[in-house]
């Protein structure tokens, strides 16, 4: 918050009146807050080291001496599984045994902890070497902007884990992963052991540890199993951290089962690495489809003697095409010459190559390369440079060695976990929303918030429609019992009837509440909500940009995978509340794009304007039934039934709101007459054109007759002069 000075000619800091005060203030309750286990970070400065420590791979970190009042930040890691899986084994193998784990359910909410930086890294499985590469990782590490700081090669050795005390003679059954399972079958089928499948190899532990507590969880195990016939396949880990005997180890078949993890972080570690480190980097890129374009893009390494070590190809999301698509549009509308039109119309399937280069970012091959890669392709991305074989550099190293060193001669807990993030509570919670307006996109909205709590109001009797989605319905009169106990009022009704509606509540019954509006624009509305709720309300301008029956190709569906949901955080005092929300349509992999009013309005407003002006003017009478059509005319036929379920008020609003939008008409005008011209113009030259070739055939026909003509006098025999000649007698008459 302060910014302090330095007097001229001195070490003296200097700071504003008060300040020193305040600053002390705010230490005393971060240490306060330090004991709580909801806290992110702690708020102490981070230790200081005084030998040279060798970390992984021979490198060293030398630092000033540590004082004991110093403490090291704690550092959270997520991984995906139960507590005790691989995926935490490797990240104890990698960062010691210090860092926090934070066990998550699923890929994705790994990533999101990161991003959301409840978490400082996450420690992902990105391929293994004998059931190949793990995809959904490959397409989050697109979807979300973080970067590969440190890899690790992973030996899985599976163990049989029973209670304590269990003769093995007497196992019948073994649950775990139907992958590890596959990878036991030999040692199973030689004892007489049926393998039975289950989600998790840590859970599986989970299940006999809690079946033998007698808790719920233990009942999830499969029928016919209890913890006197059955043994769990898992980590060593697993079974220390549930209470289970390890009877025997590296059970696998296949003594070369490695899982590669990646350790990704906010922040790249690439201006942390030097010559002696070995290093790699990996990136994606995509090519068109064109003869030996991967050759080529191959070539921009190879030529410049930069080593591969991997590379491979996957399908593109969907979010990323639609990029590629409006990127494409942009450039080949500006310039678009017969050889660059390779990408103007992208194949349905399109590829991403990712590659693994083992060289860093920063060296200047690598750079001419990826410049020359560039070049030739529509999308190129690094996803980190990071050094190889298990090292750490950076900010992780010093972190996780100020750690090891405050914790040194220390008895190790063995449960450094967390259960859980404060973002569990806020997607477990259940939101009471009203919907002001329950017209299409109304209804439409209910159905992607159905794990909330659902009503709405309308000045028409929508009960009907409410019942179908399993949304309590209040009459337009009952407004007061409507906005009892609600934690959001969205505001769905046509943008020009805003202020009439905002005019028409009780605005006292708005206060701490959350008030969104969704319209297509969102300077107009910010500003109404702004100047009419009262200050206790909280404001949040969205514009969700999809309609009902579109997913992101268009077609009918109720997916928001890739379509981009626009906000702006006006005004939140409860944003915890609002993150509750927003998270809604994040977790339905909408694009969320937190985005200025102006900024939006200034992006969308025109393009937006056009789409519903083009959809409103074909007409289905333009558009009849084909059983054959092309492309294009399919993408007319999408765009007039899509903004055909708009209302005509909602259009409306797009025009009055938007300053330039009668600029755009005239434009639209000027364009459909310019194009009536082109086609006069061109009618009238070809007739003109066929009736001067019928004139100048009519001549040559002509010049042929008389040429004829000519011809013919030319070849007829000359007439003889009849005369007497001399000694002649005349024929007699």
């Amino acid at each position: 918050r302060y910014l302090p000075s330095r007097t001229k000619g001195s070490n003296s800091i200097l700071l504003p009146k008060g300040a020193l005060s305040e600053i002390r203030s705010v230490i005393e309750s971060s240490s306060t807050a330090q004991s709580q286990p909801s806290s992110i970070l702690s708020s102490s400065s981070s230790s200081i080291i005084s030998s040279s420590t060798p970390l992984r791979g021979g490198a060293t970190q030398t630092s000033a001496p540590a004082t004991s009042s110093s403490v090291p930040k704690p550092i959270r890691v997520a991984f995906q599984g139960e507590a005790g899986a691989y995926s935490e084994k490797s990240l104890r193998e990698l960062l010691g045994p210090n860092v926090i784990a934070v066990p998550r359910p699923n890929f994705e909410s790994c990533y999101r902890a990161v991003a959301s930086k409840e978490c400082d890294y996450a420690l992902m499985p990105i391929e293994n070497s004998l059931g190949g590469s793990i995809h959904e990782n490959y397409d989050l590490m697109l979807r979300y902007d973080l970067t590969i700081v440190a890899e690790h090669d992973f030996r899985v050795r599976h163990c049989l884990l029973t209670k304590p005390g269990m003769d093995v003679t007497k196992i019948k059954y073994a649950i775990s992963h139907s992958q590890a399972l596959s990878q036991c079958d030999n040692y199973l089928r030689a004892r007489g052991i049926t393998p039975l499948a289950t989600y998790d190899t840590a859970g599986s532990a989970k299940m006999i540890s809690s079946a033998l507590k007698g808790d719920a969880f233990g009942r999830e195990m499969p029928e016919g199993c209890t913890p006197d016939n059955t043994a769990a396949i898992a980590s060593d880990l697993a079974g220390l951290t549930f209470g289970l005997e390890c009877k025997q180890e590296g059970i696998e078949d296949d003594d070369s089962n490695f899982t590669r993890f990646l350790l990704l972080g906010r922040k790249g570690v690439a201006q942390h690495l030097n010559k002696k480190t070995p290093c790699k980097t990996s990136l994606v890129f995509t090519l068109p489809n064109s003869a030996g374009a991967l050759y080529k893009s191959l070539a921009c390494f190879s030529l410049r003697d930069i080593d591969m070590s991997k590379i491979e190809s996957r399908p593109m999301s969907a979010a990323l095409l639609n990029y590629l698509r409006f990127k494409n549009a942009v450039t080949y509308s500006k310039q678009a010459t017969s050889s660059q039109k390779y990408g103007k119309d992208l194949p349905r399937f399109r590829y991403l190559f990712y590659l693994d280069i083992l060289s860093s970012e920063l060296d200047e091959g690598v750079q001419n390369a990826l410049h020359h890669l560039r070049e030739q392709s529509d999308y190129c991305r690094v996803l980190g440079s990071y050094p190889a074989k298990s090292r750490l550099v950076g900010p992780v190293a010093e972190a996780v060695e100020a750690l090891n060193v405050a914790n040194a001669g220390k008895p190790s807990t063995g449960d450094l976990r967390l259960k859980k993030l404060p973002s569990d509570e806020d997607e477990a919670r259940q939101l009471k929303i009203g919907l002001i307006g329950y017209g299409k996109f109304g209804n439409y909205l209910s159905q992607q918030l159905s794990q909330h709590n659902v009503r709405c109001i309308d000045t028409l009797d929508k009960s009907k429609e409410a019942e179908e989605n399993n949304v309590e319905y209040y009459p337009n009169f009952d407004m007061t019992n409507f906005l009892q106990g609600l934690d959001v009022v969205i505001i769905t009704v046509p943008m020009i009837e805003l202020e009439e509606t905002l005019e028409s509540l009780p605005v006292d019954k708005l206060r701490n509440k959350l008030v969104v509006e969704v319209c297509p624009l969102n300077v107009y509305p910010k500003t109404v909500l702004t100047r009419m709720l009262p200050s206790e309300a909280d404001i949040l301008c969205t514009n969700p940009m999809f309609s009902p029956g579109m997913n992101v190709d268009g077609q009918s569906g109720k997916s928001l995978d890739g379509l981009p949901f626009v906000y702006e955080k006006v005004r939140i005092r409860d944003t915890s509340r609002a993150d509750s929300f927003l998270s809604t349509f994040e977790r339905a992999r909408a694009q969320m794009v937190e985005m200025a009013s102006e900024d939006h309005d200034a992006y969308v407003a025109d393009a937006e304007f056009v789409t519903h002006l083009t959809g409103r003017l074909l007409d289905r009478n333009l558009l009849p039934v084909t059983p054959v059509s092309s492309r294009e005319y399919a993408a007319l036929c999408d765009l007039a039934d899509l903004t055909g379920n708009d209302t005509f008020d909602l259009f409306y609003g797009m025009f009055k709101f938007n300053d330039r939008a009668k600029m755009l008409l005239d434009k639209m005008r000027d364009n459909l007459a310019s194009v009536e011209r082109k086609l006069a113009a061109k009618e009238a030259y070809l007739a003109a054109s066929a009736e001067m070739k019928n004139s100048e055939r009519q001549k040559l026909l002509a010049e042929c007759k008389m040429l004829l003509r000519e011809m013919a006098r030319s070849s007829a025999p000359a007439p003889v002069t009849e005369s007497k000649k001399d000694g002649e007698d005349k024929p007699s008459s």
